[in-house]
């Protein structure tokens, strides 16, 4: 970049030492061979640079021969050359017994009109504390990523226990009813155990939608279907990509659906296909989870809801969507509708 002064060349050198001599940021007014014209009382002290001796010098020869830094060189000639321009430029200042800085330059040519009197303005700004902040904030954030991974992988372990006791407990119990209590509880527990080993085996961030519900069907049929040759899951989902809370409310319900659909569609052992659907289109979205199953009972409209419709419900609600269930002509289809 070239600063074209339209004031006499004397006058302009003057305002131009003016300036750096006044400066409280390291600055260095060097000539067209790059030696020192003036530099800032900020440049002295916060390089350690003798301010007796550095005039006249070349900029290379300053403090140890640490700025004699060949690309640094090279593009401050350019700039002076009118070939090229130092808008921003980091590099590491490294020097022998002192602590390596990190530093930010930027070169501007200052143009008198006079071929021989090109000037060359250099600021500096030491970056190296930003820098240092930046890598520790990266590192703390990577280190909880990995912890809080490790911690989601404990919980889903856990609930995978606990979702096997449950089961025990179940198989052992004489009450009918207090089994299918517990069933219905192995049943949740394993739902959100799945969800959260997704969770855990994906990266954080946003969460592509068809891999997750994939991964996410899998596992619950392999741990809820028991004759994978009669009824089958499958997945229709497009390239949607959301965040993972909203994707761990999506998985709840889909296992929740997933759930009511085994309990409810296939009476008396029957063969059948359950589908799990999601597209988006803009912001609006829709997934969906439909069987081919006996449908909707009569009095469906005023049975009383369950825990399973409760928790879908709620989490419709957190979604900001609605529920609508359909006949499915055969079977049944219930859609979570975001607007």
């Amino acid at each position: 970049m070239t600063a074209h002064i339209p004031l006499h060349s004397e006058a302009a050198h003057s305002l131009a030492l003016a300036l750096v001599q006044s400066s409280n940021a390291p600055i260095v007014l060097l000539d067209g061979h790059l030696k020192v014209i003036a530099a800032s009382a900020s440049f002295h002290r916060a390089f350690q640079i003798d301010s007796a001796t550095a005039l006249g010098r070349p900029l290379s020869a300053l403090g140890e021969g640490e700025w004699g830094v060949p690309q640094l060189l090279t593009l401050l000639r350019a700039t002076i050359a009118g070939h090229a321009g130092i808008e921003v430029y980091e590099m590491d200042l490294e020097r022998a017994a002192r602590t390596t800085r990190r530093l930010m330059l930027n070169a501007q040519k200052l143009d008198y009109g006079d071929a021989d009197g090109a000037r060359l303005l250099l600021t500096i700004a030491d970056v190296t504390d930003a820098r240092a902040a930046e890598k520790l904030k990266d590192d703390l954030l990577r280190e909880k990523a990995v912890l809080l991974q490790e911690l989601q992988h404990r919980v889903a372990n856990s609930l995978q226990i606990i979702a096997a006791v449950l089961l025990q407990s179940a198989r052992r119990v004489k009450s009918e009813e207090t089994r299918g209590h517990l069933y219905d509880a192995h049943n949740r527990v394993m739902s959100v155990a799945t969800v959260q080993q997704q969770l855990a085996t994906s990266r954080l961030g946003d969460v592509h939608l068809r891999p997750y519900f994939m991964e996410l069907c899998q596992s619950l049929s392999a741990s809820m279907i028991r004759n994978r040759d009669k009824l089958s899951l499958g997945v229709e989902v497009d390239d949607s990509v959301t965040d993972a809370d909203v994707s761990v409310s999506l998985g709840l319900i889909v296992t929740e659906l997933v759930i009511n659909a085994l309990k409810h569609a296939f009476p008396g052992r029957r063969a059948g296909k359950i589908m799990v659907g999601y597209a988006a289109k803009g912001t609006g979205w829709t997934l969906s989870v439909s069987d081919n199953g006996v449908g909707m009972p009569a009095d469906a409209a005023s049975a009383k809801p369950g825990l399973g419709s409760s928790i879908i419900e709620a989490l419709a609600k957190q979604l900001d969507a609605r529920v609508l269930i359909a006949d499915a002509h055969p079977g049944a289809s219930i859609s979570i509708v975001h607007a």
